[in-house]
């Protein structure tokens, strides 16, 4: 099928969504300390990888995913789609060619960078639009293909002088998109919108030496959906209405989890990613740039990145393009960035005035002082904290007055999750404090009896916690 024309909107509808997407894309795509030699870069791209069909039935790994989301359509309503994943293009050092051949070589040392093998992250979107009301009856197919290709760059010395080459070679990819739209039965003009993404490069494995290596540059790697309608609305899958609860249930989404973007408070776009998202998914505003490694946080990765020695940055910046970003904006990050990163609390406080019109809005003022407008004032009273005393308050439990050096018996409750209340039931503890939050619930501090490191916990302020029916008063207490 030749795709339709894109909507002249499709870019503006999607950029709200298309910052989450980016780091849905690039979701561990080179990790700390960035460099290609490092231990925690030669097993990489976990999320969203579609195997060529005939590897992946034998290694665990799938050739396709499967959204499947809820929508309701108006009459001419159009469906955008944007697939968007990484193709791997793998990257060899050569030296030479001055003189003599080209050798192929591990590394490649120059003044300002060391350069390494490496598998270079392409990125691919394939773009179509097609009414709704065609997929009601047959559905829509469409085939997508990207061609093998040899690319070679010349590597020159500080002088300027050529010193080797690196040779970029991408294998040929195959696959297709598959639509289909079907009615839910019910009060209201509900769809159910199938899409089927699907890896079909034909690529016979040659033996042993088809491993997950040889498979990555024919797969389509963190591949992810964003859906549009030009005129209607999506279902929150996560949160539907009461009314289509059951067909949400009954919604089938294999190695794919799509959730409601673009804009807050708009429900016409979907990204459907290969990472469990909540509705309406937003980059940090304090984030002063990517940094690939979502499994930590940006102000633990800053610090280690600028604090890596010369040696180090070399190789990160001679891994990748990206690493090298990296590099450069650690060791350029003003202070007053990297305090930013230091943590924010986004509950306790509301933006009163909007942003200026054509800005980002900024719920946190970077850069610029409290007050003047800017945030509410605190929706607790701080004044009422007066009336209460950790130290000195006391609570009845079982008849008994319980405060601040009383032995308990604990005994946690099912609703708690945290894996270590199943070593503490039934142990003694002390309480160390009796807290009050804003609404109005009480928490007792303890420090379990026993525990060598209890001295530590008391000079730190680090203490477990549990509320009032979550332990009873120990009888000698």
């Amino acid at each position: 099928m030749t795709a339709p024309p894109l909507a002249p909107d499709l870019d503006t509808r999607f950029a709200a969504a298309r910052r989450v997407a980016d780091a849905v894309l690039f979701e561990g795509y080179v990790l700390y300390p960035y460099r290609a030699s490092a231990a925690k870069n030669r097993l990489r791209w976990q999320f969203g990888v579609l195997v060529p069909p005939t590897w992946g039935a034998d290694c665990g790994e799938h050739a396709f995913q499967r959204t499947e989301c809820l929508m309701e359509p108006r009459t001419g309503a159009v469906l955008q789609v944007e697939l968007r994943f990484l193709r791997a293009r793998r990257r060899t050092v050569q030296r030479g060619g001055r003189l003599g051949p080209f050798e192929t070589v591990d590394t490649l040392e120059l003044a300002d960078r060391v350069l390494t093998p490496w598998d270079e992250g392409i990125e691919e979107r394939v773009q179509f639009s097609v009414p709704v009301a065609e997929l009601s009856s047959a559905g829509r197919e469409l085939t997508f293909e990207r061609p093998a290709s040899v690319e070679t760059e010349t590597v020159r010395d500080e002088a300027g002088q050529p010193v080797g080459r690196l040779l970029r070679r991408c294998e040929e990819l195959r696959g297709v998109v598959r639509l289909t739209a079907t009615d839910v039965p019910g009060p209201y003009a509900v769809q159910r919108l199938t899409a089927v993404v699907e890896n079909t490069t034909d690529w016979t494995p040659d033996g042993a030496a088809a491993d997950r290596e040889a498979a990555l540059p024919r797969s389509l790697v963190s591949a992810h959906l964003m859906l549009g309608l030009s005129a209607g609305s999506f279902l929150s899958m996560a949160d539907p209405p009461e009314w289509a609860r059951g067909a949400a249930a009954g919604c089938e989404n294999l190695r794919t989890w799509p959730v409601l973007a673009g804009q807050d408070g708009r429900s016409d776009v979907v990204l459907s990613s290969p990472i469990i998202l909540e509705d309406h998914p937003a980059i940090a505003p304090e984030s002063p740039g990517a940094l690939y490694d979502a499994l930590e946080i940006d102000e633990i990765l800053a610090l280690r990145t600028s604090a890596l020695t010369d040696q180090e940055k070399r190789e990160a910046r001679g891994t990748d393009d990206r690493a090298a970003a990296v590099i450069d904006l650690a060791d350029s990050m003003p202070p007053e960035v990297l305090e930013r990163l230091h943590g924010a609390v986004r509950a306790l406080r509301e933006i009163t005035d909007p942003a200026p019109e054509g800005e980002p809005a900024d719920p946190f003022g970077a850069g610029q002082p409290f007050g003047a407008g800017q945030l509410e004032t605190p929706w607790w009273d701080p004044e009422s904290d007066r009336g209460f005393d950790p130290a000195t308050d006391r609570i009845a439990i079982d008849g008994r007055s319980i405060g601040a050096g009383s032995r308990v018996l604990l005994r946690p409750g099912r609703r708690r999750t945290d894996a270590q209340d199943l070593f503490l039931h039934g142990r003694h503890a002390v309480v160390e404090a009796v807290l009050h939050d804003v609404d109005g619930g009480v928490h007792l501090a303890v420090t379990v009896e026993g525990d060598p490191g209890a001295d530590i916990r008391r000079e730190q302020g680090r203490f477990l916690y549990f509320q009032p029916d979550e332990v009873a008063p120990a009888e000698d207490g």
